[in-house]
């Protein structure tokens, strides 16, 4: 069974309007148990820099932790790549067994084309 966790210093800084949404998304869509890495979409947006901010839930259904070491990740529409990104996020930590919330922040120069922000998910890169 996978049990939500927070990052630290998000855990201090959400708001009650987050958490409560984080809360739903993850009560509504379950990690599958497939020994892997999935992310279910909390919601997409622009920052003041253009850059697009996928928050999403990663849950790691797998018995290792898992650290974000040179990732790509692609943010996708209809099927199409809208962005692509390379991640190395050293503090973030899957731990086995758990689903954690964290955003991820494509710049403006990683958008292939504008996304619509609509049935939008992210995907690691197939190599």
């Amino acid at each position: 069974m996978q049990k939500l966790l927070y990052e630290p210093t998000w855990d201090k800084a959400l708001s009650d309007k987050d958490r409560t949404l984080i809360n739903r998304v993850f009560l509504e869509t379950k990690a599958s148990t497939n020994n892997k890495i999935e992310f279910s979409k909390i919601r997409e947006a622009f920052n003041h820099k253009g850059e697009l901010l996928v928050m999403v839930l990663i849950h790691n259904s797998t018995k290792v932790e898992f650290v974000f070491k040179e990732e790509m990740l692609h943010y996708v529409e209809n099927d199409i790549v809208i962005a692509a990104h390379v991640f190395t996020l050293p503090s973030l930590i899957s731990e086995p067994g758990t689903s954690m919330p964290w955003t991820f922040i494509f710049p403006v120069e990683t958008l292939r084309s504008m996304p619509a922000l609509n049935n939008g998910k992210l995907e690691f890169a197939i190599n």
